[in-house]
């Protein structure tokens, strides 16, 4: 299986840390065997190549722009079975939640809790996701946006898991820090890809 990194319009720096996936797939396939490719695509929003992939992956500190077919493929992959995990990098919770409210306008994103499946499983994560670095001296947050009762998208908020994928000279993250990150997103990952309950 191979995931999708999404290219979006707006400035935000869609393509940060591109070590982040590369080591995120590593791990995960060193600590599940889970048939995963060691590569990843990056994939336009607007994309119909975006339905090649089970699992996409976005982040970054800015702006989102997306105009009505970008969002009307976007809702088409997550309702036809495709998860999107979204990292804010600082910086991009506004302009997210905008596309998420105009995209999906029935629904809403929430708080998931830390019982929920994504945080136990292959790692345990008794009070959810970790804080990998700090920004405004909050706790960091998971959301989640449930279509028709399958959890189709995690949004994680004041975390940074993404920075602490990254190879470790660029954010001098404590090590410990870093095996953190890793193990929540492979938590993420293979939820995603196990089509969990």
């Amino acid at each position: 299986m191979q995931i999708a990194r999404i290219k979006y319009r707006g400035g935000g720096d869609w393509y940060n840390d591109p070590s982040s996936l590369t080591n995120l797939l590593r791990f995960t396939a060193e600590s599940v065997p889970f048939g995963l490719s060691m590569r990843y695509r990056d994939v336009d929003l607007g994309s119909a190549d975006l339905f090649q992939y089970p699992f996409a992956f976005l982040t970054g500190h800015g702006t989102i722009a997306s105009n009505a077919s970008e969002r009307r493929n976007l809702r088409r992959y997550l309702k036809q079975g495709g998860f999107l995990y979204v990292d804010d990098d600082y910086g991009l919770d506004a302009s997210f939640r905008a596309l998420i409210a105009e995209t999906f306008p029935e629904e809403e994103l929430i708080e998931l809790p830390f019982a929920h499946p994504v945080f136990n499983q292959v790692f345990t994560f008794p009070t959810g996701v970790p804080k990998i670095h700090e920004h405004d001296n909050q706790a960091p947050r998971t959301f989640g946006l449930f279509l028709d009762g399958r959890l189709v998208l995690v949004y994680t908020f004041e975390s940074n898991l993404a920075d602490g994928w990254a190879d470790p000279a660029i954010h001098n993250t404590p090590e410990d820090k870093r095996t953190q990150a890793l193990r929540m997103g492979a938590n993420i990952l293979v939820y995603a890809l196990s089509a969990a309950p």
